[in-house]
C-alpha cells in the first residue's frame, strides 16, 4: 500500500477539497507517465502484451485533456492484470504503467509509478544499487518546476510506505 492514510491536502485537488489544481493534476500525470515509459522496456522485452504501453498513454492522454478519467482508470486495471502474469523486474514495470494511468483518478499515485519504476530497476540490477539512484536522479530531472517541491516533499513523507526506494 503506497497511500496514506492521511491525505496531504496539497494532493487533493481543489474541487474535491484540497488545494491542487487542475494543471499540477495533470503534470503529475505527465510526470509519472514519463517513469513508466522509461521503464517499460524492462516488460516489453519478454511480453508482447501492449496493456502497460496502453495504460501510459491513456494517462498522457488524460495529463493533455485529450480523455477522461474513467478511461485512464481503465487503462490502469489492464495494466495491472498484465503485471499479475509477469515475473520481476517486468511485473514492475508494468505496475508503474498502472500507476500512471490512475493518477487521473487519485494525484498521490503519481509518485506509486515512480516508485515501481525504481523498484523495476532495483530488480533488474540486483546487487547495483547505483542504477536505481541514476534513475532516481533522472526521475527528479524530469519534474516539471511547479510541482517539483510537493513531490519531492511527498516521496520524503511517504518514503516508507514506497519500499525506501526514495532514499537510495
Amino acid at each position: 500500500m503506497i497511500l496514506s492514510k492521511i491525505k496531504d491536502p496539497r494532493l487533493v485537488t481543489v474541487r474535491r477539497g484540497g488545494s491542487l489544481s487542475d494543471a499540477d493534476h495533470r503534470r503529475i500525470a505527465l510526470w509519472a507517465a514519463e517513469c513508466a515509459q522509461h521503464v517499460l522496456f524492462l516488460f516489453e522485452k519478454d511480453h508482447p502484451d501492449d496493456r502497460p504501453r496502453v495504460a501510459i498513454a491513456k494517462a498522457t492522454a488524460w495529463g493533455r485533456g485529450e480523455i477522461r478519467t474513467t478511461e485512464a482508470k481503465v487503462a490502469a486495471y489492464h495494466a495491472n492484470a498484465a503485471a499479475r502474469d509477469a515475473d520481476k523486474p517486468a511485473k514492475y514495470a508494468a505496475y508503474a504503467a498502472g500507476q500512471a494511468a490512475v493518477v487521473a483518478h487519485v494525484p498521490e499515485h503519481g509518485l506509486g509509478a515512480a516508485a515501481y519504476a525504481l523498484r523495476a530497476v532495483l530488480q533488474d540490477n540486483l546487487g547495483n544499487p547505483e542504477k536505481a539512484r541514476e534513475e532516481r536522479l533522472w526521475q527528479v530531472s524530469r519534474l516539471p518546476a511547479e510541482i517539483r517541491a510537493l513531490v519531492l516533499e511527498d516521496a520524503a513523507r511517504r518514503n516508507a510506505l514506497c519500499w525506501n526506494v526514495f532514499g537510495l
